[in-house]
């Protein structure tokens, strides 16, 4: 027998309304013609209902009922043979009436509204409910299968929909949080400004990431406990993995286009890669080590200013990276984001080699003194002894823009045990895009490059002439600049440096955009390696090891065990090799 919703839930869902300050004032006023109306109809085929805030009655079948953690649940009817019209249609309220669930057919009463908007604008066309009618079973709509994202969600809003083509998963940063995933059609999505030049090109990749990119809802509102439509032994994904079988339906809300699943998919997930080789005689690799701080360095002085919070995070942390360092085996490491408590045996940079010498090597860093600046976080060069020496003292560079800002580099020139000439390895970590305190030419220009562009552009301009200068004195032709530039591959500071003759060492050297870092699901590098000409000629083999960007930040030191290298830093490690004894 059809019921009335109660009171309670009629004034829950009109205070939901009123919360997501969306919609038309009320109004009594029927929409044209007697009965139901087609969804279609109720839609439009617009970004909002024609029938905004007037009351209409529609029926369909329950695609999906989600009261419990959505506010609501889908309808869905048979269409009404425009394809520029939705089917689907959002009914705010909880399940107050009998038999009211997934594949019941129901008759619903009440006012259009526009619910939850955003600063875009962007809406749910949704029902505030008066009445509910359960009518039996029904027939549910066949979810209408895509092969590729649409120009516009809009005609789709509220329907089931079903992808025939596979999605590659990008990003998990609100995977733990909120069970959503951010896949794509077509392939990775990659930083616009890793592959198209700052401005109008970036914008167009940067429009069609946003085309081609499509968020896996769990259809919850609240952090889940687990993940329910990834298996069990796959509760974190990779980014690169793929899924096929996507089934759900198409919601707006929370500013952005969403498939809330209602099936599990299948995964393909991508395999752990195995550490790379390269080539040469000597081998150099580069990492930023995410804030690796030790407290007072005598297993005190938790939660840190930044990094670990406890001295158990800072081991399982700074194992992680040991293990990594030792996975790739190199002779020269240059590290970026330590912490700047000096050189001596209860430093970070001093803890790090102790650990990197349980395998055997005699590991030794480089004492960096007064040049590794005034910021909370200091590069770093580590090193086999047994393998290469160091050839006089480092150099650092602290004018303007290194004194505030951009991290003074440190130059090192290494000779290799076995003979040949020195190698100058220069640690670099420019300034973040973060906006905090960016003004003037500093701010963001809305170019794809985000704000302390100048700086940056500053920062490589004064390292070319600085390293013009032989600063550590080697007299070598051969130098390298490595390390966190802040800045992907099109942007201005590498534009400059490549333009002043240095060498990118991965260009050319993948079929697909090469990449160290992910972030909100767009892959791109901010760690780079630059080669002076001479050193160019002696390059054996480039490569990344993606052991951090596309796992989850859920594998982190902070919240799973293990010793192994995998997630210790957001950043992926690179790993260089070069012919000294000998020119390639």
């Amino acid at each position: 027998m059809p019921r009335r919703l109660s009171n309670p839930l009629r004034l829950a869902a009109l205070l939901a309304l009123a919360l997501s300050g969306c919609g038309a004032p009320p109004t009594q006023q029927a929409a044209p013609g007697d009965g139901p109306l087609p969804i279609g109809r109720v839609q439009g085929d617009g970004a909002r209902s024609p029938l905004e805030g007037r009351e209409v009655e529609i029926e369909g079948t329950v695609t999906g009922h989600f009261a419990r953690h959505l506010g609501g649940w889908f309808v869905q009817d048979h269409g009404d043979g425009d394809p520029a019209t939705s089917d689907g249609l959002f009914v705010l309220g909880g399940p107050a009436v009998e038999g009211l669930r997934q594949g019941a057919r129901v008759r619903v009463r009440g006012r259009v509204v526009e619910h939850g908007e955003d600063e875009a604008g962007t809406t749910l066309t949704a029902l505030v409910p008066g009445t509910v009618q359960v009518l039996g079973a029904g027939e549910p709509p066949a979810p209408l299968a895509l092969r590729e994202p649409p120009e516009d969600w809009e005609p789709y809003e509220g329907m089931r929909v079903r992808i025939e083509a596979p999605l590659t998963i990008g990003g998990h940063h609100e995977l733990a949080r909120r069970g959503v995933l951010l896949a794509s059609f077509g392939g990775r999505l990659y930083a616009p400004t890793e592959i198209a030049a700052p401005g109008a090109p970036a914008r167009r990749v940067a429009q069609d990431n946003a085309r081609r990119e499509l968020l896996l809802d769990d259809a919850r509102a609240d952090t889940p406990r687990d993940i329910w439509y990834l298996p069990d032994e796959a509760q974190a994904p990779r980014s690169g993995g793929t899924l096929s079988g996507v089934e759900g339906i198409v919601d707006q809300r929370w500013g952005r286009v969403r498939l809330q699943l209602t099936a599990p998919p299948r995964l393909h997930a991508a395999p752990r890669p195995e550490p790379p080789r390269v080539g040469g005689d000597v081998r150099v690799a580069a990492l930023n080590l995410e804030n690796l701080f030790n407290g007072d360095g005598r297993g005190g002085g938790f939660p840190t200013e930044r990094g670990a919070r406890t001295a158990a995070e800072f081991e399982a942390q700074r194992d992680r990276h040991a293990a990594t360092i030792a996975a790739l085996d190199p002779d020269i490491v240059a590290l970026m984001e330590l912490e700047n408590d000096g050189d001596g045996p209860e430093s970070a940079i001093a803890a790090l080699t102790r650990a990197l010498r349980r395998d055997g090597g005699d590991w030794r860093h480089v004492a960096a003194g007064s040049g590794a600046g005034g910021d909370a976080i200091r590069v770093g060069l580590v090193y086999r002894a047994d393998r290469v020496r160091p050839l006089g003292a480092p150099a650092a560079l602290r004018e303007a823009p290194f004194d505030a800002g951009s991290r003074p580099p440190l130059a090192q020139a290494f000779v290799p045990r076995a003979g040949g000439p020195a190698l100058v390895v220069v640690a670099n970590h420019f300034k973040s895009k973060g906006c905090r305190d960016a003004a003037g030419e500093n701010a963001d220009r809305g170019d794809g490059q985000a704000c302390w562009n100048a700086m940056r552009v500053e920062s490589a301009r004064r390292l070319d002439a600085w390293l013009r200068t032989d600063p550590t004195g080697a007299g070598s032709a051969l130098t390298l600049i490595v390390g966190d530039l802040n800045a992907y591959a099109q942007e201005d500071p590498l534009r400059l440096l490549r333009a002043a003759g240095w060498r990118d060492a991965f260009a050319g050297a993948d079929d697909a955009p090469p990449y160290s870092y992910v972030y909100e699901g767009r892959a791109g590098r901010l760690d780079h390696a630059l080669l002076s000409p001479a050193l160019a000629a002696r390059l054996a083999g480039a490569a990344h090891w993606h052991v951090n960007a596309d796992e989850p930040a859920s594998l982190g030191y902070r919240h799973a065990d293990g010793r192994g290298p995998w997630r210790s830093s957001d950043h992926d490690p690179l790993l260089l090799g070069f012919h000294l004894a000998r020119p390639q």
